[in-house]
């Protein structure tokens, strides 16, 4: 290649063989096709320079560097592709993702239109463990426009990825703005430099990225963020931050600006480690928190203030030192769950849990008062319904010893009618108990949950079902998730039609009873791990029919 490209699109890589013939193929058909085309390897232990070699043999666009050394993250080897890059703009992407066809074309026409220092575009997000597609952070790119600065749109700082951009080299040399180094998250760092710094950049609504996640791939192989087990994981994430806060400050954005950085980093970036909190030790949480709260402490009254109180309770827990019940707290997030008790301090305010908060930013915290509990309509009232006791029984049936509490104060000291709801394939199995008092505001009881009456369709159903719990005062209902031990040993029990029913905890988030439908027979065996539509659901009609 001797004429100067286009767009150099860079494409980093570590030890990922496997993965990098399908991200280089996705450049190599794009649809502009002046392009160079850059493998920046962090210097790869496995058979990645070989596969790079040979790329680059089929294609002259190709050429391929190589760091002396492993540098363990994303900034250098996109550094050192970013000094050398021959074309007026770029772009960066990762080994394990793809680009549309469109994209190259899609954004360098966007600065063609309008004088701006680069261009982004949404991004389409696919489930590797069930093909699933969903677009990331859809809103922001819902509407076409250009912005003049990020004090115009301030929320944009809530999408911090720098692979759905086209940036004009020359922007990004007149700023000397490259990507940290030695960090994790540089990301968040370089976006928001990018959009203090630009006088202009324009958002055009087509998806120019495909981001392949796999969230429950092993610890060795997870991406990044979802290695928010290790310590240094979170030390980088409040690193960045500190980082980001003190570019802001250094280039006097408006208040506005940083209150939405802050609500950003409590409602996404703390959210999703408080997510994981019932999975940790108390050790952990403890070391969490000392390297987490010292940074909340800096952060806006007002972004606090946006925070759902479910979140918020989980702070205030944390700084209080009730780490276990920060771990309580943390299961009920956005499920609307109560706690299991609360306390007045006789002024007309309620707080979480049995004890008053010990502080003024606790009492903010972990005052539930807005929430009304003891008057709020029935039908949004927070219970907390708790599986004590998972079992298969002599008949193959599933047997759960249950627990509400009810802190409000809402159901009556007497048995207490309920009903046990899951959905398979959208038919809705119900199972009425009694709960039974047990004390001020517990109920308990048993139920028997036989799967093998859940009705399925004739082509067999797949998937996986979280039953629930509904609740009554006489006049209406209350439905909320049913909270399983954390961990118990899954079971296998028979559906209906030879389906076989995996019984396991949720392994994330609330940590819910899971039951996992898997078809058997010639119909399992066609439908594969994946019920598809079309030909393949028909002939399993056809099987079972016969």
């Amino acid at each position: 290649m001797t004429a100067l490209p286009d767009v150099t699109v860079t494409v980093i890589v570590h030890n990922d063989a496997e993965r990098l013939p399908r991200a280089i193929s996705s450049v190599r058909a794009q649809t502009h096709r002046d392009i160079e085309i850059v493998i920046s390897d962090d210097h790869s232990t496995d058979a990645t320079p070989q596969v790079a070699a040979e790329l680059a043999a089929q294609d002259d666009r190709i050429r391929v560097l190589r760091l002396e050394r492993n540098s363990g993250g994303c900034g250098a080897p996109r550094n050192r592709a970013l000094r050398t890059a021959r074309a007026p703009y770029l772009m960066f992407l990762d080994s394990d993702d793809e680009l549309p066809p469109r994209a190259c074309e899609l954004l360098l026409a966007a600065h063609a239109e309008s004088d701006v220092d680069f261009t982004m575009g949404a991004v389409e997000r696919v489930r590797t463990d069930t093909g699933d597609v969903s677009a990331w952070m859809a809103h922001l790119f819902a509407r076409r426009r250009t912005v003049r600065g990020i004090e115009d749109e301030p929320r944009l700082l809530f999408e911090p990825l720098s692979t759905n951009k086209m940036y004009r080299k020359e922007f990004l040399d007149r700023h000397a703005l490259r990507f940290p180094e030695g960090v994790h998250y540089e990301d968040q760092l370089f976006s928001a430099q990018a959009y203090t710094l630009a006088r202009a950049f324009t958002v055009i609504t087509e998806p120019v990225y495909r981001w392949y996640i796999a969230p429950y791939a092993p610890s060795e192989a997870a991406t990044i963020s979802n290695r928010r087990h290790l310590m240094a994981n979170v030390r980088d994430r409040v690193a960045i931050a500190r980082l980001i806060d003190e570019f802001l400050a250094g280039h006097g954005v408006s208040d506005a600006v940083r209150e939405e950085k802050d609500h950003k980093f409590l409602s996404h970036d703390l959210r999703l480690y408080a997510g994981d909190l019932p999975y940790r030790e108390a050790a952990w949480v403890g070391e969490f928190a000392a390297e987490v709260l010292p940074y909340l402490d800096g952060l806006s009254a007002a972004a606090f203030r946006r925070m759902r109180r479910d979140e918020r309770v989980v702070v205030g827990l944390l700084r209080e030192g009730r780490y276990e019940e920060a771990r309580l707290a943390a299961r009920g997030m956005a499920h609307g769950v109560g706690p299991r008790e609360t306390v007045g301090d006789g002024r007309g305010c309620t707080y979480w849990g049995s004890a008053l908060p010990r502080t003024e930013a606790g009492r903010a915290d972990l005052d539930l008062t807005e929430l009304d509990l003891e008057r709020c309509p029935f039908g949004s009232a927070r219970f907390r319904h708790e599986i004590t006791r998972v079992g298969r029984g002599e008949d193959g049936a599933v047997e759960l010893g249950l627990r509400t509490y009810d802190p409000g104060r809402r159901l009556p000291l007497a048995p207490l009618p309920a009903r046990l709801h899951v959905s398979p394939a959208g038919r809705r199995l119900t199972v009425p108990l009694r709960m039974d008092p047990a004390g001020r505001g517990v109920f308990e009881g048993t139920v028997r949950l036989d799967v093998a009456a859940a009705s399925l369709p004739v082509h067999g159903f797949r998937g996986v079902r979280h039953p629930v719990l509904e609740v009554t005062d006489g006049r209406t209902g209350n439905t909320g998730i049913l909270l399983a031990p954390l961990h118990f040993a899954p079971f296998e029990v028979v559906g209906a039609g030879r389906h076989r029913v995996t019984v396991e905890p949720e392994g994330r988030d609330a940590g819910r009873l899971q039951l996992r439908w898997r078809p058997g027979g010639v119909v399992g065996r066609l439908l594969g791990p994946v019920v598809q539509r079309g030909p393949v659901r028909r002939a399993a009609k056809a099987l079972v029919r016969r």
